[in-house]
């Protein structure tokens, strides 16, 4: 059974840092691309970065480029996505989805950015 859960969201001030996990079981991470999304109060959920199967990131919103980052550690089965120098705007649920056929979400796990 394919099964993603996020965790590691939080509260922060502006200009902290946070590390999201993607614990995934009933596949191997290794083997497919893990998305990161998020969804603000209000608005759309939009894609934040990928890691390839070749554990490559890239970041697809213009405002995270340079802060956040994707990793993977295989004898883990989790996917990463560090986040520095946060800002308010960073504020959402963040989810990790996987596709395997269909796609697959996690939960999600909020990050809160705020003085």
């Amino acid at each position: 059974q394919v099964q993603l859960v996020e965790s590691g969201g939080g509260l922060v001030q502006p200009g902290g840092s946070l590390r999201l996990s993607c614990a995934a079981s009933g596949f191997t991470v290794s083997s497919y691309t893990i998305s990161w999304y998020r969804q603000a109060p209000g608005k759309e959920r939009e894609l934040v970065a990928t890691i390839t199967s070749t554990g490559i990131s890239r970041t697809y919103v213009d405002s995270v480029k340079g802060r956040f980052t994707g990793s993977r550690d295989n004898a883990k089965n989790t996917v990463y996505l560090q986040m520095n120098s946060l800002k308010p705007e960073d504020t959402a649920v963040y989810y990790c989805t996987a596709i395997l056929g269909r796609h697959y979400w996690g939960q999600g796990t909020q990050v809160t950015v705020s003085s």
